[in-house]
Formats: C-alpha cells, sequence, structure tokens
C-alpha cells in the first residue's frame, strides 16, 4: 500500500497503473531520468529531502532506504562488498515487475542525492536493467557509466569511497526537526502491514520494557500463542527469524548512538552475554559492531 494520508491510500497496483499510464502518455522512455533531475530538491519526496540533509552521501542514503517508505511500499536493500555498494528494491510479492519509468526514477533519486549533496557529479559503477534492451545512449550519458539491459535484475551499483563524501548543506537543525516525525510516520505504516511486520513493530516496542517472547507479543496483538504461531508459520517465517530482524534493525539504531556501549546494546536486545550479539551483528552486516560504528557513524555524533 501506498500512504499518504489517512484518507489517501492507493494499493500498489494502482501505483504501478499511474506509472504505467505516465510512460504511455510520455512517449518518452527516460521520462522517469528527466522527471527526477529537473524536479527541485524542496519539491522531491520527504524521505529525499530529509536525506538532503544528512552529514554524508552515506548518511544520506541510510535516511532515504528508512524513510522512503513512508510513502511507498517497496524496500530498498543495500549491500557493500570489494569497494562497490550494490542498491536493489523488493516489492510485495506478486504485484508484477516494477514498471521501468518508476525504476528509473528510483535510480536517479539516489545518484541525485549523492550530485546535489556532495556538490560533485556522482558516477555509478554500473546500472542494470531487467528489461529488454533500450536506446543505451541517453542512460549512460544520465549515469555516466555502463548500462546493461536484460540483467537478471535490476542493480544500481555504486563506488563505496563515494558515499564518504561530505554534504554541503549538512543541517543537524533540519534533521532534528524532521526525523522524528518522519520516524513516527514509519511506525505508522509499519503498524498497518502483514502479520510479520506487526509482530516485528511489536518486538522493537518491547525491547524497551524487557526481553520480548512470543507470549508477550500474542497478547498484544490479541491472539492466543498458539494462534500466533501457526499465522507465522503461514506467512512463511518463524518467530525467530522475525525476532532476529528486530534485533537488526534497532541493534543499528542504537549502535548510531555513540553514548550507548556495544555491551550496552547487547542488553537492550536482550541477549545473555556481549559475545552473542557480535556473532548475529556478523551474520548481518558481516562485520562486528564496533567496526560497523567506526565506518557508519560521524565521530562527533554523540556531542
Amino acid at each position: 500500500m501506498l500512504h499518504i494520508d489517512e484518507t489517501a491510500v492507493i494499493t500498489t497496483e494502482q501505483l504501478f497503473a499511474v506509472w504505467k499510464a505516465i510512460e504511455t502518455l510520455s512517449d518518452d522512455p527516460s521520462f522517469g531520468l528527466r522527471m527526477v533531475e529537473s524536479t527541485s530538491t524542496s519539491n522531491h519526496k520527504l524521505a529525499f529531502l530529509a536525506a538532503s540533509f544528512a552529514a554524508t552521501y552515506r548518511d544520506g542514503l541510510d535516511r532515504m532506504v528508512r524513510f522512503k517508505r513512508v510513502c511507498s511500499p517497496d524496500k530498498m536493500r543495500v549491500a557493500e562488498d570489494g569497494g562497490t555498494v550494490t542498491v536493489m528494491t523488493d516489492w510485495p510479492p506478486g504485484v508484477g515487475a516494477e514498471p521501468a519509468l518508476s525504476v528509473d526514477a528510483s535510480f536517479a533519486m539516489i545518484v541525485e542525492l549523492g550530485r546535489r549533496g556532495t556538490g560533485k557529479r556522482i558516477l555509478p559503477v554500473a546500472v542494470e536493467y531487467a528489461r529488454h534492451s533500450q536506446a543505451t545512449e541517453t542512460y549512460e550519458n544520465y549515469f555516466g557509466c555502463p548500462v546493461r539491459f536484460d540483467a537478471d535484475r535490476d542493480k544500481l551499483v555504486l563506488k563505496s569511497e563515494d558515499l564518504e563524501l561530505p554534504f554541503v548543506g549538512h543541517n543537524p537543525e533540519m534533521l532534528s526537526i524532521m526525523t522524528p516525525a518522519l520516524t513516527a510516520a514509519l511506525a505508522d505504516v509499519e503498524m498497518r502491514g502483514s502479520l510479520s511486520e506487526h509482530v516485528t513493530f511489536v518486538l522493537k516496542r518491547q525491547f524497551a520494557s524487557g526481553r520480548p517472547d512470543i507470549g508477550r507479543v500474542a497478547r498484544e496483538l490479541g491472539l492466543s500463542e498458539r494462534t500466533l504461531q501457526r499465522r507465522i508459520a503461514d506467512a512463511g517465517t518463524t518467530f525467530r527469524a522475525l525476532l532476529d530482524e528486530a534485533r537488526r534493525d534497532v541493534g543499528v539504531s542504537l549502535l548510531r548512538d555513540l553514548s550507548i556501549t556495544v555491551e550496552e546494546v547487547a542488553f537492550l536486545l536482550g541477549y545473555d552475554d556481549a559475545s552473542s550479539f557480535y556473532r548475529s551483528f556478523r551474520s548481518w552486516e558481516k562485520t562486528s559492531p564496533r567496526r560497523w560504528r567506526m565506518r557508519y557513524v560521524p565521530a562527533d555524533a554523540g556531542r
């Protein structure tokens, strides 16, 4: 679902239909790129606006990934390996392929965020599209890198070093105003989601009041423990997997606060000891909590 306000909600299918209609009416395969490029920062989505006030390109991308779900049901996935960062998008199952203009707009927003934020012409390493070949020259002129069609899936590949570049418009005051509101809006969206999302949301909230368990979650959702277990199984997952997902999200958020030690993060997430948290974190992020914090959190973040 796409959440705009309390009275304006459209389905993913309707959203895709809008994109396809724009594609038909524009008769311009590169309209998605041009639309994003020509739109001023203040007129973009709130996630983009908030990201533009970030400290670095990496910080901005992280904020866009988190807050994009306030107005769109897709989830952006960011994977880093060997000096490159790959961005992909997952949509809810059963909605079909994402329209071409929507893919273009998503990739262009990430690139524009970097270019406008750093004041430099950020050039991706590569762009891959799952759709059939089109006029590649237009895309290569915009992205400034090789563009491949007929790929396995849509991917945008960036240089890790570019993500460390500072944003010239970094504005902590605006972030302090926008972040709480967007976080609250995101929580509201998550509460309207699937059973798995409901369970994950409740788990995140229960970390503040003690170690969560399936019985407590079931009571808060108004279900019996047996019924909740059955519904989680029907959704194709397990309570353990949902707990792991909640711990990962909250753990990363807590690590951004330098006033909280890694040991305290482990305790807040309900681990018996810090070593258990270290093992879990390595399975999530392929590095230790301390190294992750050194890489992704500005040294002055706790001041």
